[in-house]
């Protein structure tokens, strides 16, 4: 193979991967040194010239030339007399040799070596700029189209063709892909997986949360507004709290929008989180109270050694700070990292009894509309009313009937 052909071959391919020219030099220089190497032992005194533009090498061997009786004839960089003047016979004893080496020298094996070498080291290095592409991108939102959709993981592809990978995991629960969808998720991690780029994407982070928020809400973007932390439930429930150190700007109104019009956009790419944005205050019990909302706190005792708060609240409230399956009470423990405790307050009429709506969180509606049909609308009207009387008036399960009484009186232990 012909210098020049190899160059251009590789030239063209390390193009078509956006390899710059000084990198493709010195990746050639590298491989046409190891060449030397193997064939001279040493290449301290090899030259090579290469234009990759015109596809040109040139390899110049320099030697000093030395008497043919000389200790120094079997270095490396010395030449003995004899053979110097069968090169140009004009030469003289300490007068230096340049001599172009022919890339067909080194052999035909040794050049097909060199090629496939070429074409490893350009595929070693895009992945080599691909880790780091993305490894810079980590934390910041990108775009993919879903090629492939698998139980365990979406796969998606950049603009530029590379692989994505969103595990199920990382997935919001409600997500549902196929191909050639578009899909926004930020770069999680990135990570080698037998010598190749791993690229981890997320929809599940907070931080994929406070992306959305930065680029749907100017101010936040513009660092008017700072988010403090994210909470979340994937697809569920989150919660945010922001603050803004402009006394003229609304924080929560800003990231809210006129009639929610930004935070729509960020709701709907979540496939319909419901978040709640909360004013950051250094006032540990009124951020306690705001983490709650929408549930209206009547009295917190706080013990900062334990990290703990029990908040009281009036018994049609409880349910509000609890929240679905516990959601709103989890998340903001997780917003000021603290462990809260929720308790009923109750005074000596509210003592007497508790409506049944107030258990909704843990009796299925369904159950309490049939105690309501035989004029059960309380707790203590259930309870005095008993086992046997219910099963026998109502058209309820046995096992639901003492999962009712059970949680009844628990509410008043």
């Amino acid at each position: 193979m012909e210098a020049g052909i190899l160059i251009d071959s590789f030239a063209d391919f390390a193009r078509n991967k956006n390899i710059d020219r000084p990198t493709m030099i010195r990746i050639l220089e590298d491989v046409f040194r190891t060449m030397i190497r193997k064939k001279y032992k040493d290449d301290d005194n090899f030259d090579i010239i290469i234009n990759t533009d015109k596809g040109d090498l040139e390899i110049w061997r320099f030697r000093e030339i030395v008497d043919d009786n000389s200790e120094d004839i079997w270095d490396h960089d010395k030449i003995c007399f004899s053979d110097a003047i069968k090169i140009e016979p004009d030469f003289e004893i300490g007068e230096e040799v340049a001599e172009e080496i022919k890339l067909i020298d080194f052999g035909r094996r040794a050049v097909m070596t060199a090629r496939q070498t070429l074409i490893q080291k350009i595929k070693d290095l895009e992945k080599d700029i691909l880790f780091q592409k993305y490894k810079e991108l980590v934390g910041e939102i990108i775009t993919g189209e879903v090629y492939q959709t698998m139980s365990r993981e979406v796969l998606l592809i950049d603009g530029e063709g590379n692989e994505l990978n969103i595990p199920k995991s990382d997935q919001i629960p409600k997500d549902r892909y196929r191909k050639g969808d578009s899909a926004r998720a930020i770069v999680h991690r990135v990570e080698m997986h037998n010598g190749n780029p791993r690229i981890i994407l997320s929809r599940t982070s907070p931080t994929f949360l406070e992306r959305l928020f930065e680029s749907e809400v100017p101010e936040v973007y513009d660092g008017l507004i700072t988010i403090k932390k994210v909470v979340r439930e994937p697809g569920e429930r989150a919660k945010v709290s922001v603050e803004s150190y402009d006394d003229r700007i609304d924080p929560v109104g800003a990231c809210v929008g006129m009639k929610g019009s930004r935070i729509h956009s960020i709701v709907r790419e979540l496939q319909n989180e419901n978040i709640d944005v909360i004013n950051f205050t250094d006032n540990l019990e009124l951020y306690i109270s705001r983490a709650l909302s929408p549930a209206k706190i009547l009295n917190m005792k706080i013990d900062e050694s334990q990290k703990r708060v029990s908040v009281y609240l009036k018994p049609d409230q409880v349910s509000l700070a609890i929240g679905k399956g516990g959601q709103n009470i989890k998340l903001a423990s997780r917003l000021v990292e603290y462990e809260i405790d929720v308790f009923r307050e109750l005074d000596a009429v509210e003592e007497e009894d508790v409506d049944l709506d107030e258990f909704s969180d843990e009796i299925e509606g369904w159950v309490i509309d049939e105690l309501k049909k035989i004029g059960l609308d309380t707790a203590k009207s259930v309870l005095r009313l008993g086992r046997e009387d219910m099963v026998r008036r109502t058209d309820l399960e046995e096992e639901t009937v003492d999962n009712v009484l059970s949680v009844l009186t628990q509410e008043f232990e």
